[in-house]
């Protein structure tokens, strides 16, 4: 795949577009709160089930955030981000027009699956911006999701006070649609799709995990934390977890490459994401309800809904500011150092809210805290994954990334549910939650954001791991280096060093700081001359180029680089001139290694892309079918047609008998001409047996009970042969000829 072609548009507009996208999905969310105490009433049902209104979402998006981020990387962000949000505008207008519980909950869980509509965002952003762009915006994106919350929560508090509450969804199927159509209109469209299966199986698993494991999470409050229904659920969940990571290490394309999570720069920023979603979600918990109970609480505020929302709004802002904050100091000092500051600020933050509760404004200042750490976090997460990551993988490591955020939240729910069930008092029929329960959370959410600093700082430099090393082959030997500088290998693919490469290093500015070439072994090492992130730039011949971003602090750091060809070999699989859906396409070099597969479309339409020149073997093998084969030479940079055509084989039928009847369980046995056994089976309880796709040819065949009796067949490619064979007698062998008759079952 070559590298995307970035089509000119302002670079504001495209910010602008997507980070509304962002921002709209979250007042999706937080527009439905104010009337959450209501929806028993609204929708005409108990308590228990109208959870299921804010349930639904959860799960949804939690489903949906991963799959369309591998669908992203797949066929494009741009359709996928159209997508989702043509299922937020759908689910809106849905809750807009209910009055009963089962469309609401319809609704809301599409609603839900607009969820991806961030980190698709954020990595079309990577297509679509200059490098010197990127930081920015993608802080910017990132944080849009706490703006739209602090943002949302006041509006949807006016509209629910003065205006009819279906109006709460009309004005998220309005916003909906109208970004829609600024990224119709003004988003470009890139070519980054890489095509391939998509593993139906893995993502079946994967949400029948999260739903398992967050159900069990979100309803264990109501369900009790020991009763039959969350236990289930949560050892269900963890079950379900084990046997979707064996089948995902299996897989060719995986939904989730666990490879890549795995690698230590994703994998601890992942689990410093699960600490700070944590962190984050439970200050939208603590503080409305501080200021919304009654005074004569002796802590709480007695306000209203509006100025609960109004009360978030300075976290909301400060993390618009910090946003483009964080990307200096991550151009500067990398963004290891960004999501460290991040998570200090955000324990700072919540440290004070333990001392300052008594006043709305002292409120404001602790959210105004946590909305700095919460931007420095949102801006840094995702450099450190798209540093960390291959082009083609970015929305797919984005979408887990954010996953893995909104299972932190689940928790935070659930934690904080507990720690206020389990200190609240029975006042007037009502139970209020203890003000030290309030403070037990403030105090957990500091200890998170504590515990994601270290796991924050233990994330190593390196801006890309091997991706030999991922596929479990050795890493080639990297070129020496001291000092800030870019060392790594060039692959060709995917585990063969390249030689002769050109590196070229530019700056933000797109200046050139650095230029060398591959060394005999693939490896290369270029001194820059500050800290920040880079633009790397790797080409060679024939091969398609490919830039990947660094992120430099104080000393070297590595970015592996791999360079694919730029030819193709597609086609057809075919049977007897149909198509053959769900075949396995594989392509082996000289060697006899494995350089790429495919599976069959539902036309029997197949493609093998990124390849180099060279002499190739192309097979193809489907359920239940001879395999095939064909030679095929490709160019450096050519798109070669070879359809493929699995032969029919014959078949051969029968019945056995014995005495006077068929005999039941009798081995029949067919052996080829050079006394070679071909198949066995056994008679049926009407005596009779078959063999398919037989080859064409002369065979022996052989039943054998108490007494064998054995008889010869000759078989014709697409014809069915039937010989009868009876126990202590011959074979009446008869040939058939009807094309009718072939070696269809």
């Amino acid at each position: 795949m070559s590298a995307p072609e970035r089509p000119e548009r302002p670079v504001g507009v495209v910010v602008a577009v997507l980070a509304l996208g962002g921002i709209s999905v979250a007042l999706m969310q937080t527009l439905v709160i104010p009337i959450v105490s209501q929806l028993p009433t609204l929708l005409g049902t108990t308590t228990s089930n109208a959870a299921w209104a804010v349930t639904a979402t959860l799960l949804a998006g939690a489903v949906a955030t991963p799959i369309a981020g591998r669908l992203g990387d797949m066929v494009g962000k741009r359709p996928l981000l159209l997508a989702s949000l043509a299922a937020m505008v759908v689910g809106s207008v849905v809750c807009a027009l209910s009055d009963s519980l089962a469309p609401m909950v319809v609704g809301r869980a599409l609603q839900g699956c607009a969820a991806g509509v961030i980190p698709l965002g954020i990595s079309l952003m990577r297509d679509v911006l200059p490098a010197e762009k990127l930081g920015p915006a993608t802080a910017l994106m990132s944080a849009s999701l706490g703006v739209g919350g602090a943002l949302g929560l006041p509006a949807a508090a006016l509209i629910a006070d003065h205006l009819d509450w279906h109006w709460l969804f009309w004005v998220s199927a309005g916003l909906g649609a109208v970004v829609l159509l600024l990224v119709l209109a003004l988003i470009p469209s890139v070519r980054t799709a890489r095509g391939g299966r998509f593993d139906a199986l893995g993502a079946v698993g994967l949400s029948a995990t999260l739903v398992a494991l967050l159900l069990g999470v979100s309803k264990g409050k109501d369900w009790g934390w020991t009763s039959v229904e969350t236990l289930g659920c949560l050892v269900g969940g963890v079950v379900l977890a084990v046997l979707w990571g064996s089948w995902e290490l299996r897989h060719r394309a995986p939904l989730v490459d666990l490879r890549t999570t795995a690698r230590p720069q994703v994998l601890l920023t992942n689990l410093a994401s699960v600490a700070l979603g944590f962190a984050m979600f439970a200050m939208s918990l603590v503080i409305p309800q501080l200021i919304q109970l009654p005074r004569q609480t002796g802590y709480g505020l007695g306000e209203s809904m509006l100025v609960a929302g109004l009360a978030m709004v300075p976290g909301g802002l400060v993390m618009m500011v910090t946003a483009p904050v964080s990307a200096k100091v991550t151009r500067r000092y990398g963004p290891k150092v960004s999501l460290v500051v991040a998570a200090l600020v955000v324990a700072v933050g919540y440290g004070t809210g333990v001392f300052l509760t008594h006043e709305v404004w002292q409120l404001s200042i602790v959210t105004g805290i946590i909305g700095a750490g919460v931007g420095f976090a949102y801006g840094s997460m995702p450099a450190l994954i798209m540093s960390a990551v291959p082009v083609r993988e970015t929305a797919s490591a984005n979408s887990f990334n954010t996953l893995v955020r909104s299972v932190g939240s689940s928790v935070a729910s659930a934690v904080s549910g507990a720690v206020l069930a389990s200190s609240a008092t029975v006042v007037g029929g009502v139970a209020i939650p203890a003000e030290n329960g309030f403070r037990t959370i403030l105090l957990v959410a500091a200890g998170a954001a504590a515990v994601a600093a270290v796991i924050a700082a233990l994330i190593p430099r390196a801006a890309a791991e091997s991706p030999a090393a991922a596929a479990g082959a050795p890493a080639p030997a990297a070129a020496p280096a001291v000092g800030r500088s870019v060392v790594g290998t060039v692959l060709t693919d995917g585990t063969r060093p390249l030689a002769g490469a050109v590196v070229t290093i530019t700056d933000p500015a797109g200046r050139q700081v650095a230029r060398g070439t591959s060394a005999d072994d693939g490896t290369f090492a270029l001194a820059v001359p500050t800290g920040g992130t880079y633009l790397l730039i790797a080409a060679a011949g024939h091969l398609t180029p490919q830039a990947v971003l660094v992120a430099i602090g104080s000393g070297p750091v590595r970015a592996d680089v791999v360079l694919a060809g730029r030819s193709t070999v597609a086609g057809r699989v075919l049977r007897q001139g149909s198509p053959v859906a769900a075949a396995v396409v594989t392509l082996t070099d000289a060697t006899g290694r494995v350089v790429a597969s495919a599976g069959t479309d539902a036309a029997g339409n197949y493609a093998l892309e990124g390849l180099t020149g060279g002499s190739y073997v192309v097979t193809t093998r489907a359920d239940g079918r001879r395999p095939a084969a064909r030679a095929v030479q490709v160019g450096d940079d050519e798109a070669q047609a070879l359809d493929l055509v699995l032969e029919v084989g014959g078949r051969v039928d029968g019945t056995v008998t014995a005495g006077t009847g068929v005999h039941t369980g009798a081995v029949v046995t067919l052996t080829d001409a050079d006394g070679e056994v071909v198949a066995t089976t056994t008679t049926g309880p009407d005596g009779r047996y078959a063999f398919d796709d037989v080859a064409g040819g002369d065979y022996t065949l052989t039943a054998s009970s108490w007494a064998p009796a054995t008889g010869s067949v000759q078989v014709d490619d697409g014809l069915t042969a039937r010989a009868d064979l009876h126990l202590g007698g011959v074979p009446q062998p008869r040939q058939e000829s009807a094309p009718t008759v072939t070696t269809e079952t």
